[in-house]
């Protein structure tokens, strides 16, 4: 019984050999179809990528601008003055526009990016 096992096994190496050419050509053209997929599917992940880090940004600059208007409410000399208070609470609503003008200039880009990335896969 194993030698029929073994000259069965013995018997399908030859054929393996001969046809692995052609697997390996089919192979390759199969991966050359979904390259391009893949790499269009990379463009869109970098994008998104990329969105998420100017969102961070913004949401860190929200936060370091919330900290800053709560020192000043904790500070006793700001809250007896209240133009002193109003200042700090005018630079806060600037940072905060400064960073969502930034962001939304910064996303405006992303979509041409993101454009020009497909265009060369396709």
């Amino acid at each position: 019984m194993p030698t029929a096992t073994h000259s069965a096994a013995s018997a399908s190496e030859p054929v393996l050999e001969a046809s692995q050419p052609v697997i390996e050509w089919w192979m390759q053209h199969w991966m050359d179809a979904a390259t391009p997929m893949a790499r269009m599917q990379l463009a869109w992940m970098e994008t998104v990528s990329d969105a998420m880090h100017h969102e961070a940004e913004f949401l860190m600059a929200c936060a370091s601008s919330s900290e800053r208007m709560a020192k000043c409410f904790m500070e006793q000399e700001s809250l007896k003055n209240p133009a002193m208070l109003g200042e700090c609470y005018n630079d806060m609503v600037k940072e905060v526009a400064n960073a969502h003008l930034s962001r939304m200039g910064k996303v405006a880009e992303l979509s041409s990016e993101f454009r020009q990335k497909l265009w060369e896969e396709i």
